[in-house]
């Protein structure tokens, strides 16, 4: 079984370092950490206010500080590379009959994913000790509690990344479009649910629901143990507060508490090579009913030379929309979805819930739909079509701005017609970012990436 973990390691990372979006994501932290953090007393950046007022900068709270940046903007491009990289396609026609047992293959794929994440972490902690050296005081800078804060937050939640992108790969209903949508529900609710242990004494239990990690440091450590914290883009107020973030990080349960994270991730990637289901088990009566269900319609109705053309298709271009519109609300489940982001914005905030709702679900059923259309061997298609592809790119700005206009109307009876520009706004730029990012990569992952650092600014800006 260890040769077999050695070998989906090695051959894992022999395709990752075929990987040009590699180099991208080793770039993606330290830039936006450059970006993200406080600046100055009046805030900039992700801000992290006790009590209203900014933390005084030290080591370990820098450190702490570009761990909630892996927490808020790398965690979700993280995925996405995962599942957007050269590993995204295994050679399971070969791997599905050989004799390997899934549990190594699975673990060995985790190493691999691990390995690579941590790197990035790496390449985070020297730009942190480099961030350290410009902004920390004179006799501040302390590259071991740089270090130690980051990791301490960050190691163990990517690790967990890393299992999940395992155990969605091994199950086919979120192999595909719906785990990605999984994927960023669980991560929204791992922010909130530390929630649940302010005010509780520090233990292990509080420590574990923490799964960003981010929590315990800036709560234990706070004048007087507060629980007045926010973070994201609020307004502080001028000075700044000192805050023991080493008490945080060594307080009752936390260590164990990140130790235990890993030993889960550990174990979601063995449940994943143990409930792993073949590719081929869901197509194997896939064809034959497709073929029953259409010999039992009998033969084709009888040509009409003279019948006249579909209303739909008497305004050409009125035809494309409607096709762009359909395309991207395709499927039963983006139906459901949206029916209940619609019922969200009509009792939810606009602005802070209903929005955000509705442009999440977008930011995927447009890269998805962007991605299919302006894929390179379609395109030698499609350039045959009577109407030019810049035309059909221009539909699906309409078709996209027309469902973010749709999703977001049943807000109106609370927040008033002000709903209709922030909509038309919003969904026209979501879907320009989709299609413009398409057309140049060829593929999803570039305009999805982009549209999801957008949303969670957008997100933030709103609270």
């Amino acid at each position: 079984m260890k040769a077999i973990i050695r070998s989906s390691l090695h051959t894992s990372l022999l395709r990752y370092s075929r990987s040009w979006g590699l180099w991208l994501l080793l770039l993606v932290a330290p830039v936006g950490a450059r970006y993200m953090l406080p600046r100055g007393d009046g805030g900039g950046g992700t801000v992290i206010a006790i009590g209203g007022h900014l933390p005084v900068m030290t080591a370990p709270f820098l450190g702490v500080s570009l761990g909630i940046v892996v927490s808020t903007l790398l965690l979700p491009i993280a995925w996405l590379y995962l599942r957007s990289n050269t590993t995204r396609r295994q050679p399971w026609q070969v791997e599905e009959v050989t004799a390997a047992p899934r549990i190594a293959i699975a673990l060995g794929r985790f190493a691999a994913d691990g390995t690579v994440l941590l790197g990035m972490l790496l390449a985070l902690t020297l730009a942190g000790w480099l961030l350290g050296l410009l902004i920390l005081a004179a006799g501040g800078f302390d590259a071991g509690q740089i270090a130690l804060a980051l990791w301490l937050v960050a190691a163990p939640a990517l690790l967990g990344l890393a299992a999940l992108r395992i155990l969605f790969d091994a199950l086919p209903p979120t192999r595909g479009g719906f785990g990605d949508f999984l994927y960023f529900v669980s991560w929204m609710a791992s922010l909130i649910a530390p929630v649940i242990g302010q005010g509780k004494a520090a233990s292990f239990a509080t420590a574990i629901v923490d799964f960003p990690g981010f929590l315990r440091p800036l709560q234990y450590g706070a004048p007087g143990g507060t629980d007045d914290f926010a973070i994201g883009g609020v307004d502080v107020l001028p000075g700044r507060v000192p805050l023991d973030v080493m008490a945080g990080l060594f307080s009752p349960g936390y260590v164990e508490s990140r130790l235990a994270w890993v030993l889960i991730a550990v174990a979601v990637a063995a449940l994943a090579g143990l409930v792993y289901r073949p590719h081929r088990a869901s197509q194997r009566n896939l064809v034959p009913g497709r073929i029953a269900r259409l010999s039992a319609l009998g033969p084709p109705p009888a040509v009409v030379p003279n019948a006249p053309a579909p209303r739909v298709i008497a305004i050409p271009f009125a035809g494309l929309v409607a096709a762009e519109y359909r395309l991207i609300g395709a499927g039963r489940l983006f139906k459901l979805v949206a029916a209940g982001v619609a019922a969200y914005a009509f009792a939810a905030d606009f602005r802070t819930a209903a929005s955000p709702a509705a442009l999440l679900l977008l930011a995927f059923a447009l890269t998805a739909h962007a991605g299919r259309s302006e894929a390179r061997g379609l395109l030698l298609l499609t350039r045959t079509a009577p109407q030019s592809p810049w035309a059909r790119r221009l539909a699906f700005v309409i078709a996209g701005t027309g469902w973010a206009l749709l999703l977001d109307l049943p807000a109106i009876p609370g927040t008033g017609l002000v709903v209709i520009p922030t909509a038309l706004a919003t969904g026209a730029v979501a879907s320009l970012v989709a299609i413009g990012l398409a057309t140049v990569s060829g593929s999803a992952f570039a305009p999805r990436l982009v549209l999801l650092v957008l949303w969670y600014g957008y997100l933030s800006a709103g609270g």
